[in-house]
């Protein structure tokens, strides 16, 4: 074995890796947790992930993976005004619609409430923790200024007894909500405002969709979040950067309860911001609720199950999450970089079908009256495996509109009075007359075709353009929806002075109802992919039924990101 050929790829290897990847090395180089790596993730089921949770979801499962480790998905669902059953179940399928299985059963924060109360009880018992009988709004105010230091509450030094009382008289339901609180015992002059007796417990008279009403306290997330990893032996806790300053509380918390050696350690990375787009659960519920969407998987929104409507393949998504890596700063990706990431995917994969969305007439006049012949096809040119189909051809056919103009400029190489086209897998054709309405609209053109041009029989005579089209005795009706994106802002949410929806695109959805496409996609079923030749990819959305095929644009042809990267 040559040695001196392995330490390059080594260094090699270590180079590519992010830097939590380094970290976890480091820690399975020391034996830290026993070189375990067992990663979670924990989405709050108060909304549908969105594709900042599916760039979550892609690191925690995939540096499971990648280190013979495990990943829990485990629900944060300590607030209950906020938390429904439909959101957990969404949850759940978006994880393996993108490819992962998590370990075990899903895990819930509920399912330790038991054990945090008790971790809660200690704290008081230990004299750091207490309870409060001041407003939020107060006790908001008395934590001071990053600058200058808090003031403390007056109900501090309340003994452990009387606060254990209180604590369990806010248990058992005596007190409104908002009337007390459990705060930590820690340091009102600390620079980081988290760690100023931040509150571990809040009254809630709200049922729980798993508990039910067996608890009128619920704890707060910094409370929740580090005991809910220590007692499922997480060693690697990964959060995005708003929880950097979250860490010492994080840390402060652990040290209270654990014993031994085992720590989770928890490490930030830059979460996901992209262009023309808004990745607020708070906003995209508004979006909902105002019914500006028709739901949280319209294809236009960033949902993953949007996404999944609107065309988008797992793979495409974790190679997206690939491609943007892992950060420690905050950055705003390009939505062209996730287009162009779908168009890569679906450009292997799908097949390529004739459909025209505006339809134009056209007769040729030498072909014969009744007469159908079948024309072979390449189903897709990126996959010979795929092989051909027929498509049928006749008298009558449809372009699109947008493919013929009367007086057409010097680089217009489509149809035109006197010119010839050549139609995609059949015959050159030459338009000889155009025949419009009373107000003067163009119905029909009149065409003839040369029948020694049909594609694929030899040597042939080449025409500038050439057009997709489809047989009007064959044609199958069917209903197209262009979906663009939902904002013409790349910032919509980044105008301080303005709401973000007076960006909203109104040409966000266009729906065509009276599109031709060819027979063979009577066939098509929710979920399919297809390329309609010089359109864009598209899907069968799920309102498809028999006889109303419904197909969704994911993206159009143009790849905006290809075209930057190529001039780079």
């Amino acid at each position: 074995m040559n040695m001196e050929n392995i330490a390059p790829d080594k260094e090699k290897e270590k180079a590519s890796l992010n830097f939590i990847e380094n970290i976890i090395e480091e820690d399975i180089r020391n034996n830290k947790n026993d070189g375990k790596v067992y990663t979670r993730f924990p989405p709050e089921p108060n909304g549908y992930l969105h594709i900042g949770h599916a760039k979550s979801i892609c690191l925690n499962f995939g540096l499971a993976e990648k280190y013979n480790g495990k990943c829990n998905l485990r629900f944060d669902d300590t607030n209950p005004v906020k938390e429904e059953t439909e959101y957990v179940e969404s949850i759940m399928e978006d994880v393996h619609w993108l490819g992962f299985q998590w370990e075990g059963e899903p895990r819930y924060t509920s399912d330790y409430f038991d054990q945090l109360y008790e971790w809660a009880e200690m704290l008081i018992q230990k004299g750091k923790a207490y309870v409060d009988d001041q407003p939020a709004a107060v006790i908001a105010a008395q934590r001071g200024t990053p600058t200058s230091p808090g003031i403390e509450s007056p109900y501090r030094n309340r003994t452990p007894e009387e606060n254990l009382q209180l604590f369990r008289e806010m248990r058992d339901g005596k007190y409104k909500d908002g009337e007390k609180v459990l705060r930590a015992k820690i340091d009102m002059s600390s620079p980081n405002m988290h760690m100023r007796d931040p509150v571990m417990y809040r009254i809630l008279h709200e049922a729980h969709h798993r508990t039910g009403d067996k608890w009128c306290i619920y704890p707060m997330y910094d409370f929740a979040h580090g005991q809910s990893d220590y007692i499922e032996g997480i060693t690697h806790s990964i959060c995005t950067l708003e929880f950097e300053v979250h860490r010492p509380l994080y840390d402060w918390f652990l040290d209270q309860i654990a014993t031994g050696s085992y720590r989770p350690r928890q490490i930030e990375f830059a979460r996901l911001n992209l262009s023309y787009t808004v990745m607020s659960k708070r906003k995209l519920l508004e979006l909902v609720e105002k019914k500006i969407v028709k739901g949280w998987d319209d294809p236009r929104m960033p949902t993953i199950s949007g996404l999944r409507r609107r065309g988008y393949t797992p793979e495409s998504i974790r190679n997206f999450a690939d491609r943007v890596g892992v950060a420690k700063r905050d950055n705003v990706i390009d939505v062209a970089l996730l287009e162009h990431s779908v168009r890569e995917d679906l450009n292997k994969r799908a097949r390529r079908y004739m459909v025209v969305l505006d339809p134009l007439k056209v007769v040729i006049t030498n072909y014969p009256e009744g007469k159908t012949e079948m024309l072979e096809t390449v189903n897709n040119p990126e996959d010979p495996d795929d092989g051909t189909r027929e498509v049928p051809f006749s008298r009558e056919l449809y372009i699109e509109k947008a493919d013929f103009m009367e007086n057409p400029p010097r680089k217009f190489f489509r149809l035109a009075p006197g010119r010839e086209v050549r139609l995609k897998s059949a015959f050159i054709i030459k338009c000889d007359e155009v025949i419009k309405d009373e107000q003067g609209n163009i119905t029909e053109l009149r065409c003839t075709y040369d029948p020694e041009t049909r594609s694929g029989t030899g040597a042939q005579r080449k025409v500038k353009g050439t057009l997709h089209w489809v047989s009007a005795l064959h044609a199958l009706d069917v209903e197209v929806r262009l979906y663009d994106r939902l904002f013409n802002d790349p910032d919509p949410a980044g105008h301080k002075d303005k709401d973000f929806k007076e960006f909203l695109n109104p040409d966000s959805l266009k729906v065509l109802q009276d599109c031709k496409a060819e027979p063979a996609l009577q066939a098509a079923r929710p979920g399919d992919h297809y390329q309609f030749q010089r359109l864009g990819y598209f899907t069968v959305d799920p309102d498809t039924t028999p006889g109303h095929p419904v197909f969704n644009r994911t993206v159009p042809l143009r790849d905006a990101w290809a075209r930057m990267t190529k001039k780079k």
